[in-house]
C-alpha cells in the first residue's frame, strides 16, 4: 500500500475511532493571559479562541478543568489525568521526553523585562560607582609616580621649579598632570638628563594612559539601553533574575548556569522587579506584556531582544491518538482567515 494511503487510512481510522466513543474530552487550562483568561462567563483567550477553531473542524466535545499552576497542569497531561491541554506550553527537549505536542499554533519568544532608569540617573549611578572610582583612583596613584621621580631628578639642578620636600613633590604632581593631559603650560619642565629620560618615558606612557582613560569614562558614562546589556543569557549571570515556578524559561536559565527567584506568578515577579527587589524578570513577552500593561508598570520595559525563540503547541499524554487526530486540523485553522482575524484581535501588530 502506498505511504500516502496508508498515512490517510490511519488519520481517518483515528478519527472514526475517537468519534466512535462518543466522549468528551477533558481539557487542562491554567491561567496564562492573554492565551488562557479564568473570566465571569467562562475560560477566553487566544489559545480558546484557536481551539474553538479547531474543535469546531474537528467535531468532538470538550470540558474544561482548571489548574492553579504550570508544574500541577503538565503533570495531569502527562499522568492522563486530562486528555490535552491547550495552553501555550513551550515545546522543549526535555518536555519532549514526557510528553507528545501538536504542530506550533504561536511563535513567541523569551525576553527580559526590567525596569528602566532616567538618564540622569543611570549618569550619576555610573559616576559615583565604584569602578569609576578605582579607574581615578588608579590613574592619580601612576601621576604621582612620576611626578615623584621627576621631582628626584630634578630637586639638585632645578631648584627653582621643583623645590624641596612636600613642595617640591607637589611641583612634580603638577607637571606630571599638565605633561599627560598634554596642556603644555611651560611652567615647569626637566633640564637633568634623568629627568628628561623620566619626561620622554611619560609623554608616551600618557597617551596610552590618556586614551584608555577616555575610553574608560565614556564607557560608563554612557547610558546603555537595556538591548545593548543583555545580548545573551551569560550577560543574566550578573543580576538578580526572577522567573515563573516550573517555566521552561527557568529550566533555560538554570541550563546556562544563570540562578533565578522562582515565582509562582508573573504579576509577583513583575512587582518584585516593580519594587526594587528583584533586577529583571524573564519569561514569555506576550504574557509579560499583558501583565504589565494590566498593572501599569510604566517604568518597566521589555527588551526587543528574543534570548530564544518559542514555540507552543497543545500538549497530550505520551502516546494519545489525538494529536495525530488534531494535527490536520490545527494547520487548517493556522492558514484561515479567522484565526489571522482573531491574532490581529488579541495581539495588535505584533
Amino acid at each position: 500500500m502506498p505511504k500516502f494511503l496508508s498515512t490517510l487510512f490511519l488519520f481517518l481510522f483515528s478519527g472514526i475511532l475517537l468519534l466512535a466513543q462518543d466522549t468528551t474530552l477533558v481539557i487542562g487550562v491554567r491561567e496564562a493571559p492573554p492565551f488562557v483568561l479564568n473570566e465571569a462567563n467562562g475560560v477566553n483567550g487566544l489559545s480558546v479562541d484557536f481551539w474553538h477553531l479547531v474543535e469546531d473542524e474537528a467535531g468532538v466535545d470538550f470540558v474544561f478543568k482548571n489548574y492553579d499552576n504550570l508544574p500541577d497542569l503538565l503533570a495531569a497531561v502527562k499522568s492522563g489525568e486530562v486528555d490535552m491541554s491547550i495552553n501555550p506550553i513551550t515545546v522543549t527537549d526535555e518536555r519532549m521526553h514526557d510528553l507528545y505536542f501538536s504542530q506550533p499554533f504561536f511563535i513567541s519568544g523569551t525576553v527580559v523585562a526590567r525596569k528602566s532608569e532616567s538618564t540622569w540617573w543611570s549618569v550619576l549611578k555610573n559616576i559615583f560607582s565604584w569602578q569609576f572610582f578605582s579607574a581615578v583612583a588608579v590613574l592619580l596613584f601612576v601621576i604621582f609616580l612620576f611626578g615623584l621621580a621627576i621631582w628626584f631628578f630634578e630637586r639638585r639642578k632645578n631648584p627653582e621649579q621643583f623645590g624641596k620636600g612636600v613642595k617640591g613633590i607637589g611641583d612634580g604632581f603638577w607637571w606630571s598632570a599638565v605633561t599627560m593631559t598634554t596642556v603644555g603650560y611651560g611652567d615647569k619642565s626637566p633640564v637633568s638628563r634623568g629627568g628628561r629620560v623620566v619626561g620622554f618615558i611619560w609623554m608616551f606612557a600618557a597617551i596610552i594612559m590618556i586614551s584608555s582613560l577616555t575610553a574608560g569614562i565614556a564607557s560608563a558614562l554612557t547610558v546603555q539601553s537595556l538591548g545593548t546589556i543583555i545580548n545573551s543569557v551569560e550577560d543574566l549571570r550578573k543580576f538578580n533574575v526572577a522567573s515563573i515556578d516550573g517555566s521552561s524559561s527557568s529550566a533555560h536559565l538554570k541550563k546556562f548556569g544563570v540562578e533565578t527567584v522562582d515565582y509562582k506568578s508573573v504579576k509577583d515577579a513583575l512587582l518584585a522587579v516593580d519594587n526594587d527587589e528583584i533586577d529583571m524578570v524573564v519569561y514569555d513577552r506576550p504574557i509579560l506584556k499583558h501583565y504589565i500593561n494590566e498593572l501599569n508598570l510604566e517604568d518597566i520595559k521589555i527588551a526587543k531582544k528574543n534570548l530564544r525563540t518559542d514555540y507552543y503547541s497543545f500538549s497530550f499524554k505520551r502516546g494519545s491518538e489525538l494529536r495525530d487526530f488534531l494535527d490536520p486540523y490545527v494547520v487548517q485553522v493556522l492558514n484561515s482567515d479567522e484565526w489571522g482575524y482573531k491574532l490581529k484581535l488579541h495581539m495588535g501588530d505584533d
